[in-house]
């Protein structure tokens, strides 16, 4: 909701210099003499864009002007917003019960030695060089097998309770040759036979796994102090930098226990796999973003495809291919970009929900910005982009002349993207239509309801990703801070609501994705200030351009000073932080009984006791007996 707000604020601000102040300069320039008003909209929207301001025009240093105003004003808020985040997560901190997380690191790469185990190495290690500070530790264990038996046993016991609730279900089936023909067989007691037999497997599976199962070179090791955990964390536990590797503990339940890399090479060679895939998906998705431009220009259009010549003559037919369909092309065609992007964090080897979120919601961003907002500007061949980026000189003046002619494509991207997809979030149509189309194929139709997480990665690369929009074009095309306006306001009111009513938070952020935003917005001035050079060098007036020059080295001395004052903050806490709360809990009686708790709070879930009882009231009774624990 941060961002939001945040965006508002900007382009609230932002909207009044561009709407009431640019706009009107722009529309009465004449720089555009043969624009057609009879035949409008074909001409677009130039007319409302700086390329109506005549070249040389005194105009123009409006707009030079407006560049420094909201320069200014954004590098204010952010800062603002970053203090205000940074005091925000040390009070929560403070605030907070004691968590096991705090006080818990997790190790890779654990050397193992002829003889001993994982386990005997990490004790053997932190009895020695953490005396007085080590506490316990449980090392992780292969249980992928366990997992499936688990999720066997899960939709069989579904299944059990799903007839047995609902009469009308067959009780009956033959049990030979699909169920034609042989003796019947009572389903109910057939699944409850079989739900012993796989609970019987997973008990037998546990064992195996606890006593001699196979164990991962990692370990979550606990110390008795905050302060001691951190110690531990940003030390350099042994000789060898690739050996007794250590990272902070993410919060229990947000462990992603299904992957740990065994290795710091195997670690390292997931991500440059996961590099070049990225690298591969960004050239292919050009295909789809050629073809969308292909569709914002009807003579090309005519040329490859001459038998729709007479169909592009009406003009109702020619406004929804050239203005609608383009931005709905590619909206579907985005939908599936943060899926993959979650899946290849997943396989990077990150140990939480949280971290791989992070990194995804970091690859979606960059990803929509090249693929979305570059590409579209260098519309051509993918050579005719490499030669671009190849030639820097020459960059300014590029994006000086292709931006503004994309102008109406990004306000109806802004309409499409923005408006829709925040109004379908409201009644969640996505999900909806893909639990109608598995319905018919999945015979577990009591499925147990999960509450949905927010989706991190899909939602805040969009509204910075229109942030983008909304700071590059506010000088070039002011039309598109209304539009941009009306979409925040959307957004605020739905995502409260979403957020209130819908979504189950999965983990604690605690702020951690605000570096993400505050970067974002630092490299959307940054582009700003780029393109206000080249069309301030096209517009032929040189002065302004050669004193926006030292506006970006401004920028990024003050990005570089706010990464020294509060980045810190969001990497870890201070030890003056540390120290000051683990003083508070020393006279608070119900430590010790954390401390016991402590011991077996990063077990993997897949190894604690299930039961399932004939009696038991269905998926909401516990399946984990404490006692056996």
């Amino acid at each position: 909701m941060r961002i939001i707000i945040f965006s508002l604020r900007v382009f609230a601000f932002a909207g009044v210099i561009g709407v009431f102040i640019l706009l009107p300069i722009n529309c009465t320039g004449d720089q555009l003499e043969d624009i057609d008003f009879v035949n409008f909209s074909n001409n677009s929207l130039d007319v409302f864009t700086i390329s109506n301001v005549t070249n040389g025009s005194n105009r123009l240093w409006v707009h030079f002007c407006a560049v420094y105003v909201v320069t200014i004003f954004v590098c204010f808020l952010l800062y603002y917003e970053y203090n205000n985040v940074s005091s925000k997560r040390i009070a929560y901190f403070y605030a907070s019960e004691p968590q096991p997380h705090q006080f818990t690191i997790l190790v890779r790469s654990v050397p193992v030695s002829v003889g001993s185990s994982v386990s005997d190495n990490v004790e053997r290690f932190f009895r020695e060089y953490h005396p007085s500070t080590y506490l316990c530790h449980m090392v992780v264990r292969r249980t992928n097998k366990l997992r499936n038996l688990i999720n066997d046993t899960k939709k069989l016991y579904r299944r059990l309770i799903h007839m047995q609730a609902d009469p009308t279900q067959q009780k009956y089936k033959r049990n030979s040759c699909f169920g034609l023909f042989g003796r019947k067989v009572d389903l109910v007691d057939h699944y409850e036979k079989k739900l012993e037999d796989l609970e019987e497997n997973v008990r037998l599976e546990q064992s195996e796994v606890s006593l001699a199962g196979e164990e991962v070179r990692a370990a979550f090791v606990s110390f008795n102090s905050r302060y001691a955990a951190a110690t531990a964390f940003h030390v350099q536990q042994g000789i060898n930098p690739t050996q007794w590797l250590t990272e902070a503990a993410p919060e229990p339940h947000d462990v992603y226990w299904p992957f740990f890399s065994s290795s710091f090479m195997r670690r390292w060679i997931s991500k440059l796999v996961v590099i070049v895939t990225c690298i591969l998906l960004t050239i292919l998705f050009l295909i789809p973003v050629l073809v969308v431009q292909g569709l914002t220009n009807l003579s090309q259009l005519e040329v490859l495809f001459p038998f729709l010549k007479s169909i592009l003559t009406i003009t109702f037919v020619s406004e929804v291919i050239t203005g609608y369909l383009p931005s709905l092309i590619l909206q579907l065609f985005l939908k599936v970009v943060p899926p993959i992007m979650e899946f290849l964090s997943s396989i990077q080897g990150y140990n939480s929900h949280s971290a791989i979120e992070k990194s995804a919601c970091n690859k979606v961003l960059w990803f929509t910005i090249w693929n979305i907002f570059f590409a579209t500007v260098f519309s051509g061949s993918v050579l005719y982009q490499i030669s671009i980026v190849l030639d820097p000189k020459n960059i300014p003046a590029k994006l000086g002349v292709a931006v503004p002619a994309q102008a109406s494509f990004f306000i109806a991207y802004v309409v499409t993207s923005g408006w829709t997809s925040t109004s379908s979030e409201l009644f969640r149509i996505i999900p909806f239509i893909c639990s109608l189309v598995k319905r018919p194929f999945v015979r577990d139709t009591d499925e147990e309801f999960e509450v949905p997480s927010i989706p991190y990665h899909r939602d805040i690369p969009r509204i910075l990703f229109f942030g983008l929009l909304g700071i590059t074009y506010f000088f070039l095309a002011p039309l598109i801070l209304p539009f941009l306006l009306i979409y925040l306001c959307l957004a605020y009111i739905i995502f409260r609501n979403q957020f209130l009513n819908v979504y189950a938070p999965r983990y604690e952020t605690a702020g951690k994705f605000w570096p993400i935003v505050h970067n974002s917005m630092i490299f959307s001035l940054v582009l700003m200030h780029c393109i206000a050079v080249g069309i301030f060098t096209v517009k032929k007036l040189s002065l302004a351009s050669t004193l926006i020059f030292p506006l970006p080295v401004l920028t990024l001395l003050f990005n570089e000073y706010c990464r020294k004052r509060f980045l810190p903050i969001f990497v870890a806490y201070s030890a003056e932080t540390l120290i000051k709360k683990d003083r508070e809990d020393q006279n608070d009686p119900s430590m010790s009984e954390f401390f016991d708790k402590l011991v077996t709070a990063y077990q993997d879930p897949a190894l604690l006791p299930i039961q399932y009882s004939a009696h038991s009231d269905g998926l909401n009774s516990p399946l984990i007996s404490s006692a056996e624990v």
